[in-house]
């Protein structure tokens, strides 16, 4: 290859990851305000380029579910490692509750279909992978602080955070801040907590309680 066929290429290949960013943001709008059967067409017409470049980059409609799910966890996994290298353990872990419930509220639409894509032997479990244990050390280092109450465990969260992103209305889009101080403040270790009730659900749980939610069966 020429040096100049090189220099030909390069841009080529830089638009294709400009394509492809485009038709995630693009299909993240389409998908939470008409659902997940939305045309590619659709998609193709907001985001300004023919609907030939988005079969190209996502020739079936499951690849295109799947980066936008992954694009989800990338965040998450960003949001996660900044709250771990935070200095004081419950301020990280507190920061880490509030950036994951903006995320969903400002892209809830988009994380009710996407939850309706989730299974438990694939895209839960590769979220779970990734996210449970950068959760689990944030719940590990502020208990070890005698920040956060000694019998909560990383599936507690986790449900916590899906009911956290429901929680707002028209007219009060940050209602969820009220009840993540309601939560963080019943989070926090005392002398006269009362012992949590029952244990923790296992992490195959979450599926089901996902679709309960949902209110769909699981």
């Amino acid at each position: 290859m020429t040096a100049g066929n090189a220099t030909q290429e390069r841009p080529l290949r830089r638009d294709a990851a400009r394509n492809r960013e485009l038709i995630l943001e693009t299909a993240a709008e389409v998908f939470a305000e008409l659902g997940l059967e939305a045309g590619y067409d659709e998609i193709a017409r907001r985001a300004g380029i023919g609907v030939g470049t988005v079969y190209r980059r996502f020739p079936e409609r499951s690849e295109l579910v799947q980066a936008l799910f992954e694009s989800r966890i990338d965040e998450m996994v960003a949001i996660g490692e900044e709250a771990a290298g935070m200095p004081d353990a419950w301020a990280g872990l507190t920061w880490f509750f509030e950036k994951s419930v903006e995320k969903q509220v400002a892209d809830r639409g988009l994380k009710e279909v996407m939850v309706k894509t989730l299974n438990e032997s694939g895209r839960v479990t590769v979220g779970r992978e990734r996210i449970g244990p950068i959760v689990e050390g944030l719940i590990q280092r502020a208990q070890a602080d005698g920040a956060l109450r000694p019998d909560v465990e990383v599936t507690d969260l986790g449900m916590q955070l899906m009911l956290l992103g429901s929680l707002a209305t028209p007219e009060q889009p940050d209602l969820w801040r009220r009840y993540l101080a309601l939560l963080l403040d019943g989070l926090r270790a005392r002398p006269d907590a009362t012992p949590l009730p029952l244990v923790a659900p296992p992490d195959e749980a979450m599926h089901a309680l996902m679709c309960n939610l949902q209110g769909r069966r699981a």
